[in-house]
């Protein structure tokens, strides 16, 4: 490679191993966490085999329409409440959000507090409205 072509282009050439870099930890990141991400198809099979869903969006997000049976804990207030998920540390426990960021910020929390089994919905909400699977406003 031309060395003129990298002195001219160093902001360029910065700019892809930076993205490079990025794309790569979020293939590794994700592993070395210990939490999967569930498309939905996995998060399917997981709400299918009694799974426990976590919803971790706000009030208002979670009234508009989540998965049947979720247990609703907002983000802002789960660390304070783990003590509520405590005989499911064992199982598997599905975390969703509207899109996944949230819910992969919440994953991190529960891996930390010793629950063996975390899957971020990659997506959220948003992806499993699009597959056309159940929601509930109740």
């Amino acid at each position: 490679m031309d060395m003129q072509f990298l002195q001219d282009n160093w902001m360029l050439v910065a700019l892809a191993v930076v993205s490079g870099a990025m794309l790569v930890w979020s293939f590794v990141g994700a592993r070395l966490s210990g939490v999967e991400q569930a498309d939905t198809l996995k998060a399917t099979r997981l709400y299918n085999d009694d799974a426990l869903v976590l919803d971790v969006r706000e009030d208002k997000e979670y009234a508009e329409g989540h998965i049947p049976k979720a247990k609703h804990i907002p983000l802002g207030q789960l660390a304070g409440r783990l003590n509520e998920l405590d005989k499911f540390k064992n199982k598997p426990v599905l975390v969703t959000c509207r899109s996944g960021q949230r819910s992969a910020r919440a994953c991190g929390m529960l891996k930390k507090a010793g629950f063996e089994t975390v899957y971020n919905q990659a997506g959220g909400i948003i992806a499993w409205e699009r597959a056309n699977l159940p929601v509930s406003k109740k």
